[in-house]
């Protein structure tokens, strides 16, 4: 019986776990035109064709227009929570809400800038 119990608790738990960031995810919804005056600190980096930056170490940054929503809101998330590190972006991740995020996402996955 105590088996069953504890079965059935973790079967919420692990629904529970599963359902509340898929409903979540769902209520944000970027806006292209709002991000217009969020780009501007990706810009510098992101925007500029074939461009290498020398902190903390010489790398070639990524292009991001064109990239599917999905993945430009889950490494924004990644560098906010400090799952994925680079001091430039986990600052600038810091700063932004998921709106933000979701907003950035939705322009730049409208093709290059």
């Amino acid at each position: 019986m105590i088996t069953s119990i504890r079965t059935g608790i973790l079967a919420a738990c692990v629904a529970a776990a599963f359902a509340a960031p898929v409903a979540h995810a769902q209520e944000v919804k970027g806006n292209a035109e709002a991000a217009a005056n969020k780009v501007s600190m990706c810009t510098g980096c992101h925007g500029i064709p074939g461009y290498h930056t020398a902190f903390p170490k010489v790398y070639h940054v990524p292009k991001i227009g064109g990239q599917q929503p999905v993945y430009i809101m889950n490494a924004l998330k990644a560098y906010k929570a400090g799952e994925r590190s680079h001091p430039s972006m986990n600052a600038i991740a810091a700063s932004l809400s998921e709106q933000d995020m979701a907003d950035l996402a939705a322009y730049y996955s409208g093709g290059p800038k």
